[in-house]
């Protein structure tokens, strides 16, 4: 993919590849994202998703190219994002406060500052009024909740999320991908979000990338032009059923996707 730079870029990847061995996951994948965008990256299994996310992070080293958060360069693990992965990943005996200032007791903020933003983070989320309560008291969705205020608690001006909402059923996703949008727009945070969900990616973001199968390519990159804040009626539009399809249609060129009287 061409690259063609943003000099009011918050990230900046430039030509990055990675390379398992033999195996290439990633080729010259550029991508230039705003502050206070929310982007979605959605593709096969396999593409390199997760991999892309590991690499912004700074949790493994590229092969190739640049990538730069905040003007710096991605060298060694970032302490200024946040990471919201698939599976909560609470601790069973902390209560949901407890989990959520495991974040200051590890970068060692001042606890008692640490303490009123967690609960201004979980009261957000609706979760004030159970803030003592132990991750198996909680639903799915309510973990998760937990989780995404723990990744918020320092501030980070990036948020990168790996399929966070997956492993929920259908209704508390939908609450969960409304509860995210407006935590973002009170945050001001920039996102980037993994899914396999076409629906997903467009409702929630302001751009939507397509990546190809291994090794991963960025195919094309979507704006999506609608009304904020977002409605759930949204996915009814004719518009949004325009994006859907166009997302769609690419991955049948590139054999994805396949139905029974293509073959």
């Amino acid at each position: 993919m061409l690259h063609t730079p943003d000099t009011d870029s918050f990230i900046s990847i430039k030509h990055v590849s990675k390379s398992f061995g033999p195996v290439q996951a990633l080729s010259d994948i550029g991508l230039d994202i705003k502050s206070g965008e929310f982007v979605s990256i959605v593709g096969p299994s396999g593409c390199g998703k997760s991999t892309l996310l590991m690499l912004l992070s700074g949790l493994m080293k590229r092969t190739g190219g640049d990538i730069r958060v905040g003007g710096q360069m991605v060298d060694s693990p970032r302490s200024d994002i946040g990471i919201v992965f698939q599976r909560d990943v609470l601790m069973e005996w902390r209560s949901a406060l407890r989990n959520v200032l495991l974040q200051a007791e590890v970068r060692g903020m001042p606890m008692g500052p640490a303490a009123a933003r967690a609960r201004e983070l979980l009261k957000m989320v609706s979760l004030d009024a159970f803030e003592n309560a132990y991750p198996h008291q909680l639903s799915g969705g309510m973990r998760q909740r937990v989780s995404i205020c723990r990744a918020l608690l320092h501030k980070p001006p990036l948020l990168v999320m790996d399929e966070p909402f997956g492993a929920l059923d259908a209704l508390t996703r939908d609450q969960m991908q409304l509860d995210l949008l407006r935590i973002c727009r009170e945050t001001h945070t920039t996102v980037l979000f993994i899914t396999h969900s076409i629906s997903e990616a467009i409702f929630l973001s302001d751009r939507v990338v397509v990546m190809s199968p291994r090794p991963g390519r960025i195919e094309r990159i979507i704006d999506i032009d609608l009304p904020r804040p977002r409605r759930l009626s949204i996915r009814e539009s004719r518009e949004f059923a325009t994006y859907s399809d166009e997302v769609t249609q690419i991955f049948k060129s590139l054999g994805v996707l396949r139905e029974g009287d293509d073959e």
